[in-house]
């Protein structure tokens, strides 16, 4: 075990799953104390014991993030039992493949309450926080999709592109407490969210879900001038460098982490 998040106090939501669960070993591994944040309750509770038993403080809440007093509890619950809240990662989320003329009032409801509603609140609960403690890091989830066409969904893609503006935003109204709030927008990373999310991936059997991930690496490592797959580990390592004192004059960022992918000619995967 490092120490580069030694007495951090971080919470993850999704980090049941993906780049959630990847960002929850990293953290672990630096020595933070973690809240992870989830819906999924019995690997929520395995994952928080597993990393427990490595040393580090690390307890499971279930939190829906599409509803405030959720995401509130969340932050009062980490600061009632750990005393403070340094890093705060909104990365929750899921794919939708809408489009102009196929989008319907449910689905923009569901999508912009998921993806930038979730930050939105995540944003403000921290904040309230981290001003207590005098500062903190919040690090936000977004896409290349944010940037260009043909990544994502015609919601997706807007909501992530919401996350990005409202991440600087956010930063310059909270700099002046020492909150820095950055984004990280991923490319092609092979997690379950290209099969269904971790709803679907519950469903199928390990091997199933080892052979749709096999399939998946393989045909990302194609879609990038670096011939591999983003991994889900490339974006924890990306969130523990915005986590850590490393990053303590970054503010209102968007980090993309794509493997060059947003040079190239657009194409979708």
């Amino acid at each position: 075990m490092s120490d580069r998040l030694k007495n951090k106090v971080a919470i993850i939501t999704g980090g049941t799953s993906g780049i959630g669960e990847a960002t929850a070993r990293v953290f672990a591994a630096q020595g933070a104390t973690l809240v992870i944040a989830g819906r999924s309750v019995d690997k929520g509770n395995a994952l928080a014991r597993e990393l427990s038993a490595t040393g580090i403080q690390c307890i499971y809440q279930h939190t829906d993030v599409m509803k405030e007093a959720d995401i509130a509890a969340l932050i009062d619950t980490t600061v009632q039992k750990f005393g403070r809240l340094d890093c705060l990662f909104n990365n929750a989320g899921a794919g939708e493949r809408s489009s102009v003329e196929s989008v319907t009032e449910e689905q923009f409801a569901e999508v912009m309450r998921l993806l930038v509603g979730s930050v939105v609140f995540g944003m403000k609960h921290a904040a309230r926080a981290m001003k207590q403690s005098g500062g903190g890091s919040i690090i936000n989830n977004a896409s290349i999709a944010a940037h260009r066409s043909g990544q994502g969904g015609y919601l997706y893609s807007g909501a992530k592109a919401a996350v990005s503006h409202l991440t600087r935003l956010a930063g310059l109204e909270l700099g002046e407490y020492s909150i820095r709030v950055n984004a990280i927008s991923p490319g092609a990373i092979a997690t379950p969210i290209f099969w269904g999310g971790s709803a679907r991936a519950n469903q199928l059997s390990v091997v199933e879900n080892e052979q749709k991930m096999a399939k998946l690496q393989s045909n990302l490592a194609k879609a990038t001038p670096i011939p591999r797959s983003g991994l889900a580990e490339d974006i924890a390592n990306a969130a523990l460098f915005l986590a850590s004192d490393e990053s303590t004059y970054i503010n209102c960022h968007d980090l993309v982490v794509d493997g060059g992918r947003i040079a190239m000619f657009n194409e979708r995967v």
